[in-house]
């Protein structure tokens, strides 16, 4: 300030040239400024703001890719999926599945979306073919950071520390027990170096180390792992848990093969596997000629995840009037008794009289199992039970088939804009299920020619 006016003096004086009035000039500009000391600090403070963040922000915005906002954003299971199409494009076998978990340790060392990527192993484990493998579960446990998720006080465990991990660790135990696989020390070791031993994966690890031994061998009739591929021996296997009877004999009527016939046309003719047991025989044979038999089916049998489907040859159930109580035969089972005799002391207020429903089902004398449910096949069935029972020559015997798988695909395959066309068989089932309580005479003629052609052809 006393500058400016010491040159506006000496310019009022005329001492100062041109040079000085322009520095007078130069003053007054200082002057005026100082005049407005906020608005010149705030404009300064502005300016070195915008001169100190203009290096960190790039000189021209380019647009990101959409590609990477979605591949960042989506941290779902979908991406990691697609990480196991491609590193397993060849063949879905153990290794393929180690190498996409080695693949995924190797890319980050902090494991960022590993409660993501072991869901998604979770859901891929079939397709590989490992679900039933320790040694694979135990590395996808391997995939969790060590010694982060481990409470370190009493509140902490209090108030379920890392609760996302903890259940995605409960879920491969899970996992684990409804495949039956039983955990191992090297299970036991990873939970405790992930979790620690007061989380809620190690308390399922405790239950399945107790509850397991006791139910693993609690079955006595068990279903092996591995089925048979052989639809013969499948059919074996089956006809064998569903009878009973230990002295119940299987018998192969037909093998699987193809035939080529006159015309040049190659036909497939299926299996016919059947079981009876000496008992059934035994039925059987005192079963009343005047009263028909009956072929049904086809009923469900699922082998884990297969499913098979047999029939049945039965008879209706025998009226009262012609019943006959057989005498209690006390060796006829060792393993449990048949009739029970106990004198109970009873008190007054017990009650005697209670309802119950006695069902009286048909004896079931003969089962099969065939991969073609029509009548002409098991026709062959019922030709071949003759040889061992001679009284079904002297039966008649009527079919009450259900519409099996085939018929359900082929009915499904039908278009909705045509017309179903009528299937003679069908037609005729329908027909032999009306003399279902009174068989006519008539009706028990055309069953005789009708076996009688399925054993010639």
């Amino acid at each position: 300030m006393n500058c400016a006016r010491c040159l506006s003096r000496l310019q009022s004086f005329g001492v100062l040239g041109p040079s000085a009035k322009s520095a007078a000039q130069y003053a007054a500009l200082l002057q005026s400024a100082s005049s407005q000391p906020p608005v010149l600090s705030n404009t300064h403070s502005q300016v070195l703001r915008r001169f100190h963040g203009s290096p960190a922000c790039p000189k021209s915005r380019r647009p990101v890719p959409s590609d990477f906002v979605e591949a960042k954003k989506d941290k779902s299971l979908v991406a990691h999926d697609d990480l196991f199409e491609r590193v397993a494009k060849e063949a879905k076998t153990k290794a393929t599945f180690s190498k996409v978990v080695d693949v995924f340790n190797k890319r980050d060392v902090r494991r960022r979306g590993h409660v993501e990527f072991i869901y998604a192993a979770l859901k891929k484990m079939a397709e590989f073919g490992v679900e039933r493998d320790l040694v694979v579960y135990n590395k996808l446990l391997d995939v969790f950071p060590k010694e982060i998720f481990v409470p370190r006080n009493f509140i902490q465990r209090m108030f379920n520390h890392y609760p996302r991990q903890q259940e995605c660790g409960v879920q491969v135990l899970e996992q684990m027990e409804n495949y039956g696989i039983m955990p191992n020390v090297e299970t036991k070791v990873l939970l405790v170096q992930i979790f620690g031993e007061k989380s809620h994966p190690m308390r399922k690890y405790q239950r399945l180390m107790y509850w397991f031994p006791k139910f693993k061998h609690i079955n006595p009739f068990p279903v092996p792992l591995q089925l048979p591929e052989d639809p013969v021996d499948l059919a074996r296997l089956s006809l064998t848990r569903i009878a009973g009877d230990r002295d119940a004999k299987v018998t192969v009527y037909q093998m699987p093969c193809t035939d080529i016939t006159e015309t040049g046309e190659e036909i497939t003719l299926p299996h016919i596997v059947g079981i009876q047991s000496p008992d059934q025989i035994e039925l059987l044979a005192r079963h009343n000629t005047s009263r028909p038999v009956f072929v049904e089916g086809p009923f469900p049998l699922w082998l884990r995840k297969t499913c098979v489907y047999y029939y049945i040859l039965r008879a209706e159930p025998v009226p009262l009037d012609e019943k006959v109580e057989e005498p209690y035969d006390p060796e006829r089972c060792f393993d449990f008794p048949l009739q029970l005799n106990l004198d109970l002391q009873r008190d007054l207020g017990d009650d005697e009289s209670f309802d119950m429903e006695d069902v009286d089902e048909g004896p079931v004398f003969a089962m099969c199992m065939t991969s073609q449910g029509d009548q002409a096949t098991l026709n062959q069935w019922i030709s071949g039970l003759q040889q061992a029972n001679p009284v079904l020559g002297r039966v008649p015997t009527l079919f009450r088939l259900d519409a099996g798988p085939r018929e359900l695909q082929r009915a499904a395959d039908t278009e909705p804009g045509r017309g179903h066309r009528p299937d003679p068989e069908t037609d005729a089932r329908a027909g032999e299920e009306e003399p279902r309580c009174e068989p006519e005479p008539d009706i028990v003629v055309e069953e005789e020619p009708r076996r009688s052609q399925g054993m010639k052809h």
